[in-house]
């Protein structure tokens, strides 16, 4: 069975101040999501699902439809924010979304095989999707996931704060713990992070989790589980958010699971500030340059 490739492109991209999911990037025109969905197919991805807003999925099946026609299987998802809510309604003022952990959950009706969960606006390269084909068809099971770790000091904006999950990895490549920290930056010849404004020194060459997860689609029922547990503990909290670290971390202390923390040699890359956009023009056509990649990916 081949594994599926589930994008979150459901983030209203507040930071970067428009629809950056669908920017283009290539020198045909291509958008960050469409290189990872090429390595995806060329790695062995069978399905490509989709997590979107319904308010721009017009225009985006428009872009995406005709150029992967037949190339591989689609299937969309929209985001909603009563999507698996428990019995509560939701809190009249809370706007935000309810994280990437229930954008995740909203996918659990279209997928039943092993799959891969990634950003749309992040640049994963070929030899993550390699390896994480490899685990999702041989090594993936209800105690076994993966994340592919990349370094963290690969990963900053030189315009701003980043979100990442920070891993602490045993000596056979396990993880221990993951915490989700939402203003990593460098601080002269260090890397912090802020929280409840106390700053803390991260080790450069800490693994992070860029959002690649390999799970088993036996993980649905306890997300949901947690999904309804997080929303009775927050209700009041309209920031909250229910990320996809929150799951690694139960699933090794609670429920006796291992995560695979898979190193890459590929280099990531993203846009998380407007100005990052031009860093990222020049990196992929330094690549279509090299040859890694077609001067035109869907010709």
């Amino acid at each position: 069975m081949q594994p599926t490739l589930l994008i979150l492109a459901a983030g209203m991209a507040s930071r970067y101040g428009s629809m950056k999911q669908i920017q283009s990037f290539g020198p045909s025109g291509e958008t960050i999501m469409d290189y990872s969905i090429y390595d995806a197919i060329r790695a062995g991805f069978g399905k490509v699902v989709f997590i979107i807003r319904k308010d721009f999925a017009d225009d985006f099946k428009a872009i995406f439809e005709p150029k992967l026609k037949g190339k591989i299987a689609i299937e969309y998802v929209y985001q909603e924010m009563d999507a698996f809510l428990p019995d509560v309604q939701i809190p009249a003022d809370r706007t935000k979304p309810w994280g990437t952990a229930h954008a995740l959950l909203c996918a659990k009706n279209v997928i039943k095989e092993p799959f891969a969960v990634i950003n749309a606006d992040d640049f994963y390269g070929k030899n993550s999707f390699e390896k994480a084909v490899d685990f999702l068809k041989n090594q993936c099971n209800e105690k076994s996931y993966a994340i592919i770790g990349y370094e963290l000091a690969k990963t900053l904006s030189d315009h701003g704060t980043v979100s990442r999950g920070v891993c602490k990895v045993d000596a056979t490549g396990k993880l221990v713990s993951i915490k989700e920290r939402t203003k990593i930056y460098k601080a002269g010849d260090k890397i912090v992070f802020e929280e409840n404004g106390v700053q803390e020194e991260v080790p450069f060459d800490s693994s992070v989790s860029m959002n690649f997860w390999c799970f088993p689609p036996s993980m649905f029922a306890t997300t949901e589980n947690l999904f309804h547990d997080f929303v009775r503990k927050n209700y009041t909290d309209i920031k909250a958010e229910f990320f996809i670290p929150l799951l690694g971390d139960n699933f090794v202390q609670n429920q006796g699971g291992t995560i695979q923390v898979i190193p890459t040699s590929a280099q990531w890359f993203g846009v998380t500030y407007k100005e990052d956009a031009p860093i990222v023009k020049a990196s992929v056509e330094k690549l279509v340059s090299d040859g890694e990649y077609p001067l035109s990916l869907w010709a």
